[in-house]
């Protein structure tokens, strides 16, 4: 692959957590060294990702804005993703694969 080159983002599975002020873990879906977090919610929402369903998010976490998406890289030893609002209560989505996007 030449320098700078950018692999298409190869979606695997997605899973879902109904967050609100307190956190909320899901077990991720399929493999991947990528996840999409999309936080479909209004308000800021805050992620971690973790080994088991214990993992917690807190607000020292990784923000990502209301309706907004970002690209994250893991490893093969994340299985689980917690989520919680600033605010309010919506959905995040973790979508796993390979890749990137522009």
């Amino acid at each position: 692959m030449a320098v700078g080159s950018v692999s298409p983002f190869r979606p695997v599975g997605t899973a879902g957590v109904n967050a609100g002020s307190t956190s909320a873990s899901v077990l991720l879906a399929g493999a991947g060294e990528t996840v999409v977090v999309t936080n479909a919610s209004g308000a800021l929402a805050y992620v971690r990702f973790g080994a088991d369903p214990l993992v917690v998010a807190t607000t020292s976490d990784m923000p990502i804005l209301p309706n907004d998406r970002v690209m994250l890289s893991t490893n093969p030893m994340v299985t689980y993703a917690a989520a919680m609002l600033s605010g309010g209560s919506g959905l995040v989505l973790f979508t796993r694969g390979d890749g990137s996007f522009l």
